[in-house]
């Protein structure tokens, strides 16, 4: 194989256009695969996605080559979308692994030629098992084909590799039609986003939809609150000690009745008030302070501050009794925000 030397310019127009022509080549592929689910390919498809759905013990999936890579991912989204399902290595499965798979599992298998020798020495055992056997093959005469219970056909006109040799469209018939059982699974199943959020706690989605109110506030006495009788050092004082730049002010029954913050204080300054420290608590804060509860979602609290832009809520009971504090850079460690 001639090795190109750094004095070899690429030559942009060629490249370009084997970059479009794979494009096409591989979107007519997709295109094929749609078409087809309109025949019989669409009856095998359904039956599939019924099969995966109504097993009592997880989809199997096995390839050899770019196609176990393909079911490595495909293995994995289906996983990620309520449907128990890992890959198992065709090799190894000859070699100990086959015990993973149990009676009542689904097994997909993927080989674009059907041909592969590691998937055909397994499947007499994967028939003895009483699996359901899924091949996902370019060539429904195969041998993998004529064991499997259910063809899925990726069969494409031509691959995008110029020598029409390297799994190109092909592997991306396959993933595609991966993506397709995992869509109509998740659907089948009534698969929302809180169950996606759970099986991806440490995701975007997962801080958004799992995460609570209770789970990021201040409590106890990290919360500063004053009584509306507090004289203003006292109040100044609990908000200087808590560090949170405001306090809540509660009446005898522990709820709030108003708000008072840093910008409070600042607006009093300027407005030239030489009484401050005569003042109390209720003569200067600010009524009606924005509550959320605890139960709430922490990403609904978000909400309430950019709504009325405030950068701190006051957390309550079902009681209306306070029993926590939130403010903005609580939800951004938590990457709510």
């Amino acid at each position: 194989m001639p090795d190109p030397t750094p004095s070899q310019a690429i030559d942009a127009p060629r490249a370009l256009g084997l970059a479009a022509r794979t494009f096409e080549i591989e979107s007519r592929a997709l295109q094929g695969l749609a078409a087809a689910m309109q025949g019989p390919a669409g009856e095998a498809f359904v039956a599939a996605v019924a099969a995966m759905r109504d097993c009592t013990g997880r989809v199997i999936v096995m390839g050899m080559g770019k196609s176990g890579h393909v079911g490595r991912k495909i293995a994995a989204t289906l996983a990620s979308t309520g449907t128990p399902a890992y890959f198992v290595h065709p090799a190894e499965a000859s070699h100990g692994d086959l015990g993973m798979v149990r009676p009542g599992d689904v097994v997909l298998a993927i080989s674009n030629s059907g041909e592969v020798d590691e998937l055909a020495a397994i499947l007499p055992a994967l028939r003895r098992l009483g699996v359901t056997l899924v091949a996902m093959t370019g060539r429904p005469e195969s041998t993998l084909a004529r064991h499997a219970d259910i063809v899925l056909s990726s069969a494409v006109a031509e691959e995008a590799c110029p020598l029409n040799l390297a799994p190109t469209a092909s592997t991306t018939a396959q993933m595609a039609l991966g993506d397709a059982l995992a869509v109509a699974l998740l659907d089948a199943r009534g698969f929302r986003e809180a169950d996606f959020a759970r099986s991806h706690p440490g995701g975007a989605l997962g801080r958004k939809l799992l995460l609570h109110v209770r789970d990021l506030m201040r409590h106890g006495e990290a919360v500063p609150r004053v009584a509306p009788g507090t004289a203003m050092p006292e109040l100044l004082r609990e908000m200087t000690g808590k560090g949170l730049g405001f306090a809540a002010v509660v009446d005898a029954a522990g709820q709030p009745v108003g708000i008072f913050t840093d910008g409070d204080l600042r607006r009093l300054i300027e407005a030239g008030r030489d009484d401050l420290r005569t003042l109390q608590a209720a003569q200067v804060m600010h009524r009606g302070p924005r509550l959320v509860r605890a139960d709430a979602l922490a990403v609904d609290a978000a909400g309430v501050m950019e709504q009325h832009r405030v950068t701190s809520v006051l957390v309550v009971d079902e009681g209306g009794v306070l029993v926590g504090a939130l403010n903005s850079n609580d939800l951004m460690r938590a990457k709510v925000i």
